[in-house]
């Protein structure tokens, strides 16, 4: 969509070969200033807060790059952009313990669930190239505050979907796989976990255990929709659920409920390569399907 956006304007800091935001179309702004794409070094504060000025200068849509544990560096920055509701794209990349070797340092925890509280921002995080379209899509569109696009290092699953589904995707949260009849078990994913919540429902159907998987790369956009269709992707008669994000567990209670199983993260990460570290902070369809069968 690049091309169609002439007002499109921003980069990274210092990471575009891993953020990914060097497009096809991207001319550096050096001495000459008719480029579209700011090489703003290491330093993410001051990133953040010239796409501030941009945004409040008008006519150009800013988005801004940079690992996710590093939004730290940034904070008051986003936190002014959601406060003043400016129109900004941010990307953050490695996502989770999924960054494997490079340590708790650079593993983010509590990031994505500090912005998901962080009032007139929007956050998303995708679990393959469709709901990363639909999140960009998303975050363009909007004209009332910032949008945080939260992406995994690692490979994803890329997902089937009907036509009904993938106009739900905008909508935050949607049934991604479903049984007959009312389900028994409810399993709420984001991102990379979207595909473990479906191997575990795969192994559970094939049990005779009738459960659904819903993915939510958006938890505020799926709280704004209106209350039948809410319950329609989370009735409450279903206290069974399971909610599976490499991220600070607490959050999700939220959604499942005192009664609910979180297989999240609860102490900061390790360095190990991302297999072992999955693996050790119990993200495999055994213990997912375990917590599972617990609530039934």
């Amino acid at each position: 969509f690049g091309p169609l956006l002439p007002e499109f304007l921003g980069g990274s800091a210092d990471l575009a070969p891993s953020n990914l935001t060097l497009w096809s179309g991207s001319k550096a702004i050096n001495e000459d200033t008719a480029g579209n794409y700011i090489h703003y070094g290491v330093r993410e504060f001051g990133m953040t807060a010239i796409a501030n000025g941009i945004a409040l200068h008008g006519g150009f849509l800013p988005y801004t790059s940079t690992f996710l544990m590093f939004v730290e560096y940034a904070r008051n920055a986003v936190r002014m952009a959601a406060l003043m509701k400016q129109r900004q794209v941010m990307v953050y990349t490695h996502d989770s313990i999924g960054l494997g070797e490079d340590g708790p340092t650079h593993q983010p925890v509590e990031q994505v669930a500090s912005l998901r509280v962080t009032p007139n921002m929007s956050t998303w995080r995708p679990c393959d190239q469709v709901e990363s379209a639909v999140a960009w899509k998303y975050g363009v569109e909007r004209h009332d505050g910032p949008t945080a696009l939260i992406l995994s290092r690692q490979n994803l699953a890329q997902q089937d979907r009907t036509a009904e589904q993938l106009a739900n995707i905008a909508r935050g949260g949607y049934v991604l796989k479903e049984c007959a009849g009312q389900p028994e078990l409810i399993f709420i994913a984001t991102g990379s976990e979207v595909e473990l919540a479906v191997a575990a429902w795969d192994k559970l159907t094939a049990e005779g255990v009738k459960a659904r998987v819903v993915s939510m790369p958006s938890t505020d956009a799926f709280d704004k929709q209106d209350a039948a269709y809410r319950e329609s992707v989370l009735p409450k008669a279903v206290s069974a659920r399971v909610a599976i994000e490499a991220g600070i567990a607490d959050y999700w209670f939220k959604y499942v409920g005192l009664n609910g199983a979180i297989v999240g993260m609860t102490t900061f990460g390790e360095s190990a390569p991302a297999e072992q570290l999955f693996e050790e902070f119990g993200f495999t369809v055994d213990n997912v399907v375990a917590k599972a069968k617990a609530l039934l």
